[in-house]
């Protein structure tokens, strides 16, 4: 026969059926909650490769060289194609349907038609095996119905031979020709919340119970296009810990369609917890019955509908004692807690007191409009601020609005509500300041300052770059203090890849140590420079060096004692001359074409040697102090020989590069390609600015709005030059991290988290969000190597 049910198998049959069908099959008969379904068998599609005379040219097809990337991609295009273009018996075509019209009966929700909607999965039969898994080597296909039921059933076969199948059959020394692959044909189960439980720790084996949950159906999360919510449950007290993420999409059944499609979650439910604790007790009591069912630890898939628990999938760990292959994705795993508790975001932005609330934003008439860099709602006067006398005026609870802000408008950007400004970008220091100091802020309007009059009332929404007329929010609502989010511990970090946040002001630290960071990856020192209102020159000049370094010992002391004994990566020097030419003293400043091509970084340090060592007589004396969490960071190397020189200068100011942590930045094509050079030279961290390294990658302005949209940190160069430095790095063990705005971004920290990064630092308001991504591609990676 070519179709089996599911209560016809058992886990004996796994040559006919595959891994995936066996364990359905067997989890049936023991009773436990499986959807109704059949498989049809492996034997199946071996008849019809034979019988339709393929077979010889399929196998003779994928004999190649698995490492030769062009003959691979060529034999898995020719393979599935000669499966997909091979008509469907007619026999065969009929048993099949025949069987899904059976399931059809069995369920409430059907289509248009009539017939059940069905998932189709591939089961291959050398699938979920104690030594090997090929676990989501194959297809899977969800709300299938008739009419593309047979094309699914084939694109599953043809599954067999993608190019990442055939390359790992190769790897682990199957024989193509004799692997076969059965197809589960299974009523779709129309989750609301769904996702994977581990019935004991998936490396150390501990009586701990993990389980993701996310709304909507399980593919969002088994793919990872959703950061899912993670419950630890021990299984002696069952007691739960609990790290609510914020998800952003969920899969579901289309209404119209019956297809499987991408949702946004609803924003109220995004930072909801989606599992009860009835619930949770629900999934631990189905995890202890399959588990003692398999007498082994297992990876289950489950759906909750109405409240009743579906099992989708069971399948062993199979390497629960190999903790040494996965030591650092496990550390990620044996986290108990999240160090803020609760659903916020952990930055103590007004968005997360007001979301929802707000509602008015979606009546009221957009007056402005430009690029929302810092979240949240806020309503106030607008105070036009286009010179520095203005910022008198603005009180508490101001809008400031001003065509670009500057380092010396910090006190007043505290007092303001929020940020407008004409021009600027993401990264300009309007939006860095302002997501720091957790001030709603919206950029580059254009025109802000002249459409918008000095004391009119605005609605400003930072997360949808919207100014609005009027008032819409109480000014009660607009604060959420940040005591209630800040840790009460000592902060354990949660993943094995350290995730750091970006500080640029001394005020900001209290709120970015209250995020759970751990560390600071980029401190900036220019902005204590620059509230100055003086060239380093200028002040020095007037206020002798000892002042000097004094601003620079109390701004780092107080992020250093924020954070202690977590590591604070203070970057030296690095405003480019523009910035300086507005400041007292600027006037002897070079007028640069292009400042950010200039004279900044560690070239201006290494010319100017007189205003770095005061730079660097600050640290030697946070170092005597006792401050051994802060390192150096210097900015804009090119080569070897800027580092050498910058080391010397180490020396000769009392700092032993022995002894203290420092490190550079990769910031220059030039730097990337001369890491080994670099790395030789002593440094102990190499830290990428994705900033000024895509711009000068890729000839791109990043402020110059006729090629601004080609701007793109994940531009396949860019990855290229920082996925080689990590490599090089590794191999000299020095340690590698990103500071630039890029970090934040869940598809770079995807690239970085593969690639083997030792930290991701990112925005203060990111930093809860780029834990969980981090969390989760860790996790991925470690199913990867126990399934």
């Amino acid at each position: 026969m070519a179709v089996l049910w599911l209560d016809e198998i058992g886990a004996d049959d796994l040559e006919t059926v595959g891994g995936k069908g066996a364990s359905l099959g067997e989890l049936t008969g023991a009773g436990l909650p499986v959807p109704p379904g059949f498989v049809v068998t492996a034997g199946t599609y071996r008849s019809f490769i034979e019988e339709a005379g393929i077979d010889d040219e399929l196998f003779a097809a994928v004999d190649v060289d698995a490492d030769d990337s062009a003959a691979l991609a060529e034999a898995a295009d020719r393979a599935q194609e000669l499966i997909l273009e091979t008509p469907f018996p007619d026999d065969l075509r009929e048993e099949i349907l025949a069987a899904y019209d059976e399931i059809g009966t069995d369920t409430d929700d059907s289509s248009d038609d009539g017939g059940a909607f069905v998932a189709v999965r591939s089961s291959a039969t050398a699938e979920d095996l104690p030594d090997a898994s090929f676990a989501g080597q194959q297809e899977t296909f969800l709300n299938v119905t008739e009419d593309r039921l047979l094309e699914r059933v084939r694109e599953c076969w043809a599954s067999l031979f993608t190019q990442r199948a055939i390359y790992y059959r190769q790897e682990q020394g199957f024989d193509h020709s004799t692997v076969n692959i059965a197809v589960v044909v299974q009523q779709m189960v129309d989750a609301k919340k769904s996702g994977v439980m581990f019935t004991s720790h998936p490396s150390t084996g501990d009586p701990t119970m993990i389980i993701e949950a996310a709304w909507g159906l399980g593919e969002a999360v088994v793919s990872g296009a959703v950061s899912p919510d993670n419950y630890v449950v021990s299984r002696e007290d069952r007691s739960v810990d609990v790290t609510v993420a914020e998800k952003k999409v969920m899969h579901v059944k289309d209404a119209e369609t019956g297809e499987t499609v991408e949702r946004a979650v609803p924003e109220d439910r995004r930072d909801e917890r989606v599992v009860t604790d009835a619930e949770i007790d629900a999934l631990v009591d189905l995890g202890e019955r399959v588990e003692d069912h398999y007498d082994e630890p297992q990876d289950v898939e489950w759906a909750i509908v109405d409240g009743e628990v579906f099992m989708l999938q069971s399948r062993p760990i199979t390497t629960i004692d190999e903790t040494d292959r996965a030591d650092a994705a496990t550390d990620s795993l044996e986290e108990t807690a999240d160090p803020i508790t609760g659903v916020t975001d952990g930055s103590g932005s007004v968005q997360s007191a007001q979301g929802s609330d707000a509602t008015g934003t979606d009546s009221g008439e957009i007056v402005v409009d430009g690029l929302g860099s810092s979240p949240g709602i806020v309503s106030g006067p607008a105070k036009i601020v286009t010179k520095l006398d203005d910022l008198a005026k603005v009180s508490d609870g101001d809008v400031i609005v001003t065509e670009m802000t500057m380092p010396d408008m910090v006190p007043a950007m505290k007092r303001a509500s929020g940020i407008i400004t004409d021009e600027g970008g993401m990264t300009s220091h309007a939006a860095i300041v302002s997501r720091e100091l957790g001030v709603p802020a919206i950029v580059g309007t254009t025109n802000a300052t002249t459409v918008l009059n000095d004391g009119e009332v605005v609605t400003l929404d930072g997360e949808r770059g919207a100014v609005l007329e009027g008032a819409e929010v109480e000014p009660e609502e607009e604060t959420e203090p940040v005591e209630e989010v800040r840790p009460q511990s000592p902060v354990k970090p949660m993943t094995a890849t350290e995730v750091k946040v970006n500080v640029s002001i001394p005020e900001a630290a209290e709120r970015a140590a209250a995020t759970g960071a751990d560390g600071v990856g980029l401190l900036r020192t220019e902005h204590m420079i620059l509230s100055l209102n003086q060239t380093p020159e200028k002040f020095i000049e007037e206020n002798g060096a000892d002042a000097y370094t004094n601003e620079l010992v109390q701004g780092i002391r107080s992020v250093a004692d924020e954070f202690y004994p977590r590591p604070v990566r203070v970057r030296t020097l690095d405003a480019p001359t523009d910035e300086f030419r507005e400041l007292e003293g600027g006037a002897d400043e070079p007028a640069e074409h292009n400042p950010m091509l200039g004279y900044r970084g560690i070239r201006r340090s290494l010319d100017r040697t007189d205003v770095f060592a005061h730079e660097l007589e600050a640290f030697r004396r946070l170092y005597e102090m006792g401050y051994d969490n802060v390192e150096i960071m210097l900015p804009l190397v090119n080569d070897a020989e800027d580092v050498h020189r910058a080391k010397r200068q180490m020396t000769k100011a009392g700092i032993d590069p022995e002894k203290r942590k420092w490190g550079v930045m990769i910031e220059t094509p030039a730097s990337a390609l001369c890491a080994d050079e670099l790395a030789a030279t002593g440094i102990d961290f190499a830290s990428f600015g994705t900033n000024d390294l895509t711009q000068y990658t890729l000839a791109v302005d990043r402020n110059n709005k006729h090629v601004a949209d080609r701007f793109d940190e994940l531009h396949p160069g860019v990855l290229r030059l920082i996925g080689d430095v990590i490599e090089t790095c590794r191999e000299h063990d020095v340690d590698t991290s990103i500071c630039g705005q890029a970090g934040s971004k869940p598809d770079m920290v995807q690239f970085l988290v593969n690639e083997g990064v030792s930290s991701i630092s990112a925005n203060i308001d990111a930093v809860r969000d780029v834990q969980h991504e981090v969390k989760r591609v860790e996790q991925k990676l470690l199913l990867e190597s126990v399934r």
